[in-house]
């Protein structure tokens, strides 16, 4: 079985049922699954008829989550073609790189942005010949011979469709669930992201791997708003709803994600940390804000929902009055808390890219919210290993779905295998199909898999103690207060950690202080607000062992970006690049230069303010 054959009998099962939303102009706009089937068999002949469009070729596609990207992809793959998903986000010089090495004949891009950066680079493109554009706003006095709209695409397929009616479904005919159907880039932390040919057989399995440890129902809603372009996106956006009949929902804009998640309240939901992080941050100061009697009766049955995770991951009962008192906390408040974000339906919240910390996970589980850890990548097929319902543990990334296997090594190597779902990529393959991603973790004795941190990432400090960077920086990510953390320490002292604060809580405190300030720069550079975060690194320092407590720190003075190759487009942080690029600071740590709260970055391109954490190392 392939993708567009799961589409064709998804479509004659539910012609009419909803199978995409898209919101445009504050209105969601349904697509059934008869129309979604219509739209790929249309732009499928329209892409053969017109560019020729031939079986083994790679369409790449650069846009926003929207029922387009489905299309697209299914119709390449219809005619036994590859889809290659880029980032919509990258810069010229990475999608350079991106469209030479998936060697794209034609792209199909969202609006006249992704237009004007291919038009500028088109002499460094030497494969590409054609661009298909969305949006074309801003596009109609565009006279090049590479341009043609998403629409006039559609329209010229509905002409031929009616002259060759036959021909889609003997295309479908030729398509084998061995045949590469997409090419996804992981999000590397190192170099050049690696171009992973996936199958779909692959694809399918993953899909139905994860579907019968979650099982997902027709009908349900799924909110898609993560890059389709990253692999997890890919399984439980495209994949998954073609297996169950879910339906996928997209938001307008990607300002707009978190109302759109409000209005929507999916049953199923893919985030990073940083969106949960965000969600517990944005309630802390709004709970901080409100009346002394909100607070209190939120306090009141906060300790209840504490007990009950507390319970939950110990696998310990709670006790009738515990249980009394959390069901009307539930009632009153905790049922209101999960609305306003969004979760009022949620039976599943999946953490993907990285662990979330404790504090924000035991939040949400508290008041109802089943966020489950989640362990995967871009050779796994996406999620590899997942939290079970029923057997949680704190900081585990649950074990691993069905068909998979995993083991630690001696020195705490994962290798993870399943033939049927992880890609064939010579790079990465070990003996007998064993895969290992450069992460170290251990097992426990129920099976429970714990990624420690990345290998290469360990830093051991000058007594020889190793610290897991990650840990650190989950713990320092506990505060509202601090957005992203990085640190370092490899061969020294002690451990130092860059910094970057949230905008919008602490811009409430520095608000409620009669601070004054103009932009996030000057707000990073503020002495009180240095004396206010050293506060709060000295806090969670005091719950962290041995020599894992940062003992100084900077505050930067912008916000780490992908655009300037300091994250990966999943948000992953680029910590050698960071190290390179902010050397002279982090050196700068170790000297008897710093001051507290004074200290200047000396690196040529940023400036930053040091501070020194007022309390002893926790030994």
């Amino acid at each position: 079985m392939t993708l567009p054959k799961l589409l064709a009998k998804r479509a004659a099962e539910m012609k009419n049922e909803v199978a995409l939303r898209q919101k445009h102009l504050g209105i969601w706009n349904e697509v059934s699954w008869g129309e979604y089937q219509k739209n790929v068999e249309m732009l499928a002949i329209a892409l053969s008829t017109e560019f020729k469009f031939k079986r083994g070729e790679t369409l790449a596609l650069i846009g926003e989550n929207r029922p387009h990207w489905l299309y697209s992809q299914m119709a390449a793959q219809a005619l036994g073609g590859v889809s290659a998903g880029i980032y919509q986000d990258s810069l010229p010089a990475q999608l350079i790189y991106y469209l030479n090495d998936c060697q794209a004949r034609i792209a199909i891009v969202e609006d006249q942005e992704q237009v004007d950066k291919l038009l500028e680079i088109k002499n460094d493109l030497p494969y590409l010949e054609h661009i298909i554009f969305c949006n074309g706003q801003g596009l109609r006095h565009y006279k090049n011979d590479w341009l043609t709209s998403f629409d006039a695409m559609l329209e010229k397929g509905a002409v031929f469709v009616q002259e060759a009616p036959a021909f889609y479904s003997s295309e479908l005919e030729f398509s084998k669930p061995e045949d590469t159907a997409i090419i996804a880039y992981s999000a590397s932390a190192t170099g050049h992201p690696k171009g992973v040919k996936l199958s779909h057989s692959n694809l399918i399995a993953a899909a139905q791997n994860l579907d019968s440890v979650d099982k997902m129902k027709e009908k349900d809603d799924y909110f898609s708003f993560l890059p389709l372009s990253w692999i997890h996106e890919q399984v439980i956006s495209i994949v998954a709803p073609l297996l169950t009949g879910m339906a996928v929902n997209f938001p307008e804009k990607p300002h707009t994600v978190l109302t759109d998640l409000r209005e929507i309240g999916p049953q199923t939901l893919l985030a990073p940390p940083r969106v949960y992080q965000t969600l517990l941050s944005n309630f802390t100061i709004r709970i901080q804000g409100s009346s002394w009697l909100k607070k209190k009766v939120y306090l009141t049955f906060k300790k209840y929902g504490d007990k009950v995770i507390k319970a939950k991951l110990q696998h310990q009962k709670v006790s009738a009055a515990d249980k009394l008192m959390y069901g009307i906390g539930d009632w009153l408040v905790f049922s209101a808390i999960r609305d306003h974000m969004g979760f009022g339906r949620v039976k599943r919240a999946y953490i993907a890219g990285a662990t979330l910390e404790p504090e924000t996970y035991c939040f949400f589980h508290s008041i109802g919210v089943n966020v489950k850890q989640t362990y995967g990548a871009t050779e796994l097929a996406g999620i590899a290993f997942v939290q079970r319902d029923e057997d949680l543990q704190l900081n585990s990334v649950g074990k691993p779905l069905p068909h998979t296997e995993m083991k630690v090594s001696e020195k705490g190597d994962i290798f993870v295998r399943n033939a049927e779902a992880f890609a064939k990529s010579e790079s990465s393959m070990q003996q007998d199909g064993w895969i290992s991603l450069g992460d170290c973790g251990r097992l426990d004795d129920s099976g429970h898999l714990y990624v420690l941190d990345r290998k290469e990432d360990i830093i051991t400090l000058a007594n020889g103690e190793l610290v897991y960077p990650s840990m650190v920086e989950n713990k320092l990510k506990a505060s509202p207060y601090i957005q992203e953390a990085v640190c370092f320490g490899e061969g020294k002292p002690y451990i130092t950690a860059i910094l970057n604060i949230d905008l919008n809580s602490v811009g409430k405190w520095a608000d409620k202080n009669r601070l004054v300030y103009t932009d996030y720069s000057d707000l990073a550079q503020n002495p009180e607000v240095i004396e206010f975060i050293s506060k709060e690194v000295s806090e969670l320092g005091k719950e962290l062992e041995g020599g894992a407590a940062v003992k100084k720190f900077a505050i930067l003075h912008k916000q780490l970006s992908a655009n300037d190759d300091e994250m990966t487009r999943t948000l992953k942080i680029r910590r050698n690049y960071i190290k390179q690029k902010y050397g002279s600071l982090i050196e700068s740590f170790y000297g008897d230069s710093v001051e507290a709260g004074t200290g200047k970055n000396t690196s040529e391109d940023d400036s930053s303010l040091t501070g020194t954490i007022r309390h002893q190392v926790v030994q």
